[in-house]
């Protein structure tokens, strides 16, 4: 009896250690329980099980405790009874964790959508892909990178995977649970979309990337400088944490502020813009706010990203989730399936145009995908780059959407090459230059 009142009560302090050592982390941590939860469950449409089980079984995560209440379609979240977080779904604008600010009745209008069902074949359309016998293409080889990509499980934890050759999809796979159908967070993925809309906008003519970031605050400040250019570059100069260890901005932002436009619009210059590359996800949600100003309406920027981009291409299953204020969270939360994530990747193998329709200029392709000063060549305007040999075995022109677990949209214009790969681990767990070398190997 004594040995099991001593083991008792240093279990007892051991989580009260734990407890003091993360309690300014609690509300994060809930929070991002309680939101993944709502956004699997409602979007999603997974399990609450298999949610726990996989996606919300991470470091420090692991400790909440969730529960759905499908009567409200919300999730809750505690960590040992305390910090409780709650996400609600919003039809159209996803999940959101709700705070004070959080009034159901102050945002009802919802992104207008225009779906068609055509029969063009996948990926241009929605009918089914073709049944198309490539000769040029080694599928002993492709075959040979699909299984490397599935070859670790418990460490590799790929989802789903698949591959594009000249517009005809050559190979898919997806484990138990997961299907061509399945929504998938694309995380910092969503960066790229984001800046996409600032690639259609200026093929309108209706602005230019040389212009003065339109934010009052700065005028009167050596921020007065930035232009989008800069802050589609990551290199305005501002100060920006992106630290998701613990609190930080980028933490706060995500998991506690109800308009996440304001976060890095309200911090301080710390260096001239160009000076330094500052990778940051405020920066994103920022230029989010901007493209808010660009219309008269609430309900024509909720309406934009899919009548000029989504919805044009047919990547019907993405959702772009929206914040308490309305605004797009274009750093992190936008959903699709693989399939959509890959028709997104096509596009920019084409050079924006789909179907006989030009969405953005070709030149905007060499735009995203120039090299950023001092990011070591792996970074242009919101799209990651191989410009400087990150994946040696791989094209140099390689270009990507990378999101957070190991999300990736690859798109390689000299092997005419779309691969999407989605995950619960990144590198080194998944071997990138690997399986990218084998899957470039098979094509001419």
């Amino acid at each position: 009896m004594k040995l099991l009142k001593r083991v008792l009560l240093l279990l007892i302090v051991a989580i009260g250690v734990i407890i003091y050592l993360n309690y300014p982390k609690l509300n994060i941590i809930s929070g991002y329980a309680a939101k993944n939860m709502a956004s699997g469950v409602y979007l999603a449409h997974r399990s609450a099980a298999s949610i726990n089980l996989n996606d919300n079984n991470a470091p420090l995560i692991e400790l909440a405790t969730t529960e759905v209440n499908e009567s409200e379609e919300s999730a809750s979240s505690t960590v040992y009874g305390l910090m409780e977080r709650t996400a609600v779904y919003r039809d159209g604008l996803g999940a959101v964790l709700v705070n004070d600010d959080y009034d159901p009745e102050k945002l009802t209008i919802r992104p207008q959508r225009i779906q068609n069902n055509d029969t063009i074949p996948y990926p241009f359309g929605q009918a089914p892909p073709m049944d198309t016998i490539l000769p040029e293409v080694d599928m002993d080889q492709i075959n040979k990178a699909m299984a490397m990509a599935f070859a670790n499980p418990e460490t590799q934890k790929t989802r789903t995977f698949l591959i594009l050759y000249k517009g005809h999809l050559i190979a898919e796979k997806y484990i138990d649970g997961f299907d061509k159908d399945t929504p998938i967070l694309g995380w910092s993925m969503t960066k790229s979309i984001l800046a996409t809309y600032f690639g259609i906008l200026e093929h309108q003519g209706k602005l230019e990337m040389d212009w003065p970031a339109p934010i009052p605050e700065w005028k009167d400040d050596e921020r007065k400088n930035i232009t989008l250019n800069h802050l589609l570059r990551m290199q305005s100069g501002l100060a920006w944490e992106e630290d998701y260890t613990g609190i930080s901005d980028v933490t706060r932002m995500l998991f506690l502020d109800s308009d996440m436009t304001m976060a890095q619009r309200n911090k301080k210059a710390i260096a001239a813009p160009t000076e330094i590359w500052n990778y940051s996800s405020g920066t994103t949600n920022l230029l989010s706010g901007i493209l808010r100003q660009q219309f008269r309406t609430h309900q024509e920027y909720l309406n934009f990203p899919y009548a000029s981009l989504i919805d044009k291409i047919g990547m019907y299953s993405m959702v772009m989730e929206a914040d308490i204020a309305g605004n797009y969270v274009g750093s992190s939360y936008a959903w699709a399936n693989t399939r959509d994530w890959a028709r997104f990747g096509q596009l920019y193998l084409d050079e924006g145009q789909w179907n006989g329709e030009q969405l953005f200029d070709a030149d905007w392709v060499d735009y995203i995908t120039t090299p950023t000063i001092n990011s070591n060549g792996t970074y242009g305007a919101h799209f990651w780059l191989n410009a400087e040999g990150k994946y040696p075995d791989v094209p140099k022109d390689l270009f990507s959407c990378n999101g957070f677990e190991g999300q990736h949209v690859f798109v390689i214009p000299s092997k005419e090459l779309v691969v999407v790969r989605t995950g619960l681990a990144e590198e080194p767990y998944f071997d990138i230059n690997g399986v990218l070398s084998n899957i470039v190997k098979a094509v001419p």
